[in-house]
């Protein structure tokens, strides 16, 4: 009898293939790594878009409180004599509104503006009686600039545009307008934001017995637009 010929041995590579082509212990870890940066990239952008709405809101309270507190002012004066505000107290509102601020970064990034809409004796329109802005961040009021006089800026002279309202002073007191601006700069810098201006409004009426003829006493230029 003839012996059997041996058969041909396989390929060591061919069978280190099969039995990788057979083996699936691997594969979930290969799979969390192809969608890991995805979900990463998900996860940032929606961080991004929750913090932007977080400053919105924030910068639109500070616009509220800081009308309000202005609205406010010699709220409590008992004396007999209609008060007047001065612009230390017009200071301390402000101040107070960088301060509230400070959490998302307006004391540093942004600048709060105080107007006072009220109604020319005479012509019976709209003006801006005094203005006074405080921050670092050089941005003018969208209202315009103020004009004691009552004659030369008709900016307002139709009343106030908050939203999609446009709002009035009442005759014989003043209607508060704060403005705040933010310079919002994302949370992972520029790479799903890029850097922009918010812009918030609120207006709130006196509250209370108000001398508006003098406007504002004291030094004013101190907290100046301009």
């Amino acid at each position: 009898m003839k012996p059997q010929a041996a058969l041909p041995q396989r390929k060591p590579a061919r069978r280190m293939l099969r039995r990788l082509r057979r083996d699936r212990s691997g594969v979930s870890v290969i799979e969390f790594a192809l969608v890991l940066p995805l979900f990463v990239t998900l996860g940032m952008y929606g961080a991004e878009i929750a913090w932007m709405n977080v400053a919105a809101m924030q910068a639109s309270q500070v616009a509220v409180a800081l009308a309000d507190n202005a609205s406010r002012i010699a709220q409590t004066d008992n004396t007999s004599v209609t008060p007047t505000i001065s612009a230390a107290d017009v200071n301390s509102v402000l101040t107070g509104a960088l301060l509230e601020g400070s959490d998302i970064g307006i004391d540093q990034q942004g600048r709060v503006i105080l107007s006072s809409v009220e109604v020319h004796p005479v012509t019976g329109k709209q003006y801006i009686h005094w203005q006074q802005c405080k921050g670092p961040v050089k941005k003018n009021s969208l209202l315009g600039n103020p004009d004691p006089t009552g004659l030369l800026n008709t900016a307002v002279s139709s009343g106030v545009k908050i939203g999609k309202a446009t709002v009035k002073a009442p005759k014989d007191t003043a209607m508060i307008v704060a403005e705040v601006w933010f310079n919002y700069k994302g949370l992972f810098g520029d790479l799903f934001v890029q850097p922009f201006m918010m812009h918030e409004q609120a207006a709130v009426i006196v509250r209370d017995n108000r001398n508006t003829t003098v406007g504002l006493v004291g030094s004013p230029t101190s907290n100046s637009c301009s």
